[in-house]
């Protein structure tokens, strides 16, 4: 899509849906234990009965997906049926929108910029949103605009990895591990500080990865 608004110049601009998995109403019994903090005294051994989806739970991203799908289909978007998470409103065979949504990120991109703000106020209408403007970063990409040029980079998020991590000032090495090293199996007891942290390291990078 950043390639198509580069060679068509199109417009560009982004926000971002508050709490977007609370609003996924569910359609199945679903369960949980009162949480800590909120338990009812002499009820401690009842339930919830979830009507809508919460964080944590796996067919929260489902459910978000199924609400936003009909509320742009009342706002008079298509959806892309090769990409589900692409929708487009057609105001003539010139203007139009789209949106490219991916969970809370969205996307408004097209060639007419009051036609898109116009849709966009609509989704905000529907949405309780944090206007981002013009787009300038999307999925943890930085986004750059210049002329007819759109340029994508990941160098902010690299940094704030490193920093978290301690690393910033670290120095960098072509081979960090010995020349001939192979690894052997862990037979003794697992640090469980070591495997938190390799595990935060992962989450981190894996978008560093996916997009390279």
């Amino acid at each position: 899509m950043f390639a198509l608004a580069a060679l068509n110049s199109w417009h560009i601009s982004g926000l971002d849906v508050k709490t977007a998995f609370l609003y996924g109403k569910l359609d199945e019994e679903i369960y949980m234990e009162q949480p800590e903090g909120f338990k009812i005294k002499g009820q401690e051994r009842k339930v919830l009965r979830l009507h809508r989806a919460i964080y944590g739970l796996k067919q929260a991203a489902l459910a978000w997906w199924w609400e936003l799908a009909n509320s742009l289909k009342d706002m008079g978007f298509k959806r892309l049926y090769s990409d589900a998470g692409i929708f487009i409103a057609r105001h003539s065979n010139s203007t139009f929108a789209i949106i490219v949504a991916y969970i809370d990120d969205v996307l408004f991109v097209g060639p007419n910029k009051s036609f898109l703000q116009s849709k966009k106020q609509l989704f905000m209408t529907k949405w309780e949103c944090c206007d981002l403007g013009d787009c300038k970063e999307f999925l943890q990409m930085r986004v750059q605009c210049k002329g007819q040029s759109i340029y994508l980079d990941q160098c902010s998020y690299l940094e704030k990895v490193i920093e978290r991590f301690g690393m910033t000032n670290a120095k960098y090495a072509r081979i960090p591990l010995p020349t001939g090293y192979t690894p052997t199996p862990n037979e003794g007891e697992v640090n469980p500080q070591h495997r938190t942290l390799f595990q935060q390291i992962l989450i981190l990078i894996m978008p560093l990865i996916w997009y390279t």
